[in-house]
């Protein structure tokens, strides 16, 4: 009796001892099998996908990267601009793509705006993409036609209150992070100030010039060449503290409004289902780039900042940015075209 137990309990560790070893060769397996994802990738060329049009500050950002990676991962890098429908049709195309990282999505902040926008996008901004990482923060400022009688933040409100409706501002389109931008100052300033859409932002400032508008929300280094030639009025700049290269120009905060506090962010982010492994690959290559002196250089000239960090840090801040705008766009009675 006692043999034919001894010869069961050892083939039950016999047993036990295979299958650990079993599980332990295929959890080394995969690792092996997700780091020679990660080491291989990419294993042909990379499609940089802009939703916006070329020559606009994503558009160069992108080309810089694009340019660099290149030459990190031995692969061609090439950025295929899909404006239109106010970044949706680019970044539909970009959810629906194949999730290994080969087709990627360089984004800007209207990708929180259109979700509280529309509420039948073609795809979930939150459960569609795997967020890669923050690329670069521009800054907004709030700039006036010469024509208007306004020197500062508190004589634009004053205007606007005392005929309300009367002063209008244009933006580069409904729902874009420059119309609820505006949209968001009137909440806290308790003003009526008429929107005046375009189609982007080159007809917007010409009307400015003319005088036909007299507010708008524009980028600092968009309105940079106009102020260095007295062409508008800088009233505010959105950003913590004041710009060195409008070293004059207040805050938002100085000015009253600290609530008004929008900033530009760049990011990219890759089909949801992309391995883990690629995501971080990629993140770390991008991050490496972000912070070298060139890329510094380059962005400084479009009034851009390199931004780094995780998946997880620009995750957090998809959901705040998605959190943040549902108030503005209720408030404004702001809907889809």
């Amino acid at each position: 009796m006692i043999a034919p137990l001894m010869h069961s309990l050892a083939c039950a560790r016999l047993l036990r001892t295979l299958a650990l070893g079993a599980t332990a060769g295929f959890v080394a397996a995969a690792i092996t099998a997700r780091t020679a994802t990660a080491l291989e990738y990419p294993t042909h060329p990379v499609t940089l996908v802009v939703p916006f049009t070329p020559g606009t500050g994503i558009d160069i950002i992108a080309r810089t990267l694009a340019q660099r990676l290149a030459l990190a991962w031995g692969q061609s890098v090439v950025v295929d601009n899909k404006p239109g429908a106010s970044s949706n049709i680019g970044t539909e195309f970009v959810a629906r793509a194949g999730p290994d990282g080969h087709v990627l999505l360089v984004t800007a902040t209207s990708f929180a705006t259109n979700a509280a926008i529309n509420r039948n996008l073609r795809y979930d901004p939150v459960n569609g993409f795997a967020p890669i990482g923050l690329l670069a923060n521009g800054t907004l400022s709030l700039v006036t036609s010469n024509a208007l009688a306004a020197t500062s933040v508190q004589d634009l409100v004053n205007l606007a209150r005392r005929a309300p409706g009367r002063l209008n501002y244009g933006s580069s389109g409904n729902g874009t992070p420059q119309h609820l931008t505006m949209e968001l100052f009137k909440l806290d300033a308790g003003v009526q100030i008429t929107h005046v859409p375009y189609k982007g932002t080159a007809g917007a400032i010409n009307d400015l010039l003319g005088g036909r508008l007299d507010a708008m929300f524009i980028p600092v280094h968009t309105a940079l060449p106009y102020i260095q030639q007295n062409q508008m009025r800088m009233l505010a700049v959105l950003a913590p503290e004041r710009l060195a290269v409008v070293g004059k120009v207040p805050t938002m905060k100085e000015a009253g409004f600290p609530g008004v506090q929008v900033g530009s962010w760049y990011a990219m982010l890759a089909p949801a289902g992309t391995p883990p492994e690629v995501v971080t690959r990629i993140n770390t290559d991008i991050n490496a780039q972000l912070n070298s002196p060139e890329v510094a250089a380059t962005f400084a000239r479009q009034g851009l900042v390199p931004m780094t960090g995780t998946p997880a840090r620009l995750a957090d801040l998809i959901r705040a940015e998605l959190a943040r705008w549902p108030r503005v766009v209720a408030a404004a009675g702001i809907q889809a075209d």
